[in-house]
């Protein structure tokens, strides 16, 4: 890896591994990786602050993990300074605000119950699935055109335009796009966005009572007026999700080995590197 990464790059990096459940304890237990996100919390540029609190998402999502984040020193704090900076864009107030109530309302666990929610969070990606935040939901999507890196960044641009879109998640592999929304704003305007670029078209992924998926079309007369976001700093485009395009992963699906190597490198720079 360079010895020029900047902190965006260094901050997408660690995003990117954190999106990946396999690395989630290695970064929460590594010595440098969680102080350095603590870091990039306070950081004068919104796209870093962002991203950062996209990792701490998803290393959240791993319930073993969530005692030892609320215990790092300056994350309560830093979450908290973030929620109440008046330069603070909305979107990012509100995903600083969901972390802060996961990690509070976090109880000790017996020893046993934190081994089986890290064998859980090893399993699957959960995506921002089960919030503790009344305020935001999760909106599945499959996306019919949803083939390549171009279609990708058109869908991205579509849904940067909606106002109440807090993150989202590609899953190239399935065209899927799993989002996080305000609970006040509707499936519909997602679908109406993507729909509108011509080229791709949404259908919402609904769970059903028996476990299975069923996949419901927008109506084609159900288009919604959508707001237009212009208060959320320029959304960071992810690479390929590592579990599903090993290729291009940062780390492959079952080489933690790897992962750690590369965490290590990014300690030795946020050690070096952290001044403001």
């Amino acid at each position: 890896m360079s010895a020029e990464m900047d902190a965006l790059t260094v901050v997408n990096q660690l995003r990117d591994l954190a999106a990946d459940p396999l690395n989630r304890r290695a970064i929460v237990e590594d010595q440098g990786c969680l102080p350095g996100l603590i870091l990039f919390l306070d950081h004068p540029n919104p796209q870093v602050v962002y991203s950062a609190l996209l990792a701490v998402r998803y290393l959240a999502e791993c319930r073993a993990n969530r005692e030892k984040m609320k215990g790092e020193l300056g994350m309560m704090l830093s979450l908290q300074n973030v929620m109440q900076k008046q330069t603070s864009p909305g979107e990012t107030k509100l995903l600083s605000s969901e972390i802060y109530e996961i990690l509070q309302s976090a109880d000790k666990e017996e020893a046993e119950q934190a081994e089986a929610a890290a064998a859980s969070c090893k399993r699957k990606a959960h995506f921002f699935l089960g919030s503790n935040n009344k305020r935001a939901k999760t909106v599945v999507l499959h996306i019919d055109g949803l083939d390549d890196p171009t279609r990708r960044s058109l869908c991205e641009e579509a849904l940067l335009k909606i106002r109440g879109v807090i993150s989202f998640t590609f899953q190239m592999a399935v065209k899927r796009c799993v989002v996080r929304i305000r609970s006040e704003l509707k499936a519909e305007a997602l679908g109406t966005a993507i729909n509108s670029t011509k080229v791709m078209k949404a259908q919402q992924v609904l769970k059903t009572d028996d476990g299975g998926e069923l996949m419901v079309p927008f109506k084609e007369d159900a288009a919604v007026l959508v707001e237009e976001n212009t208060d959320i700093p320029d959304y960071l485009p992810e690479e390929e999700s590592p579990s599903q395009d090993q290729a291009k992963a940062v780390t492959r699906v079952g080489s933690i080995t790897d992962g750690v190597g590369w965490l290590s490198t990014a300690a030795n720079f946020l050690t070096r590197s952290f001044y403001w």
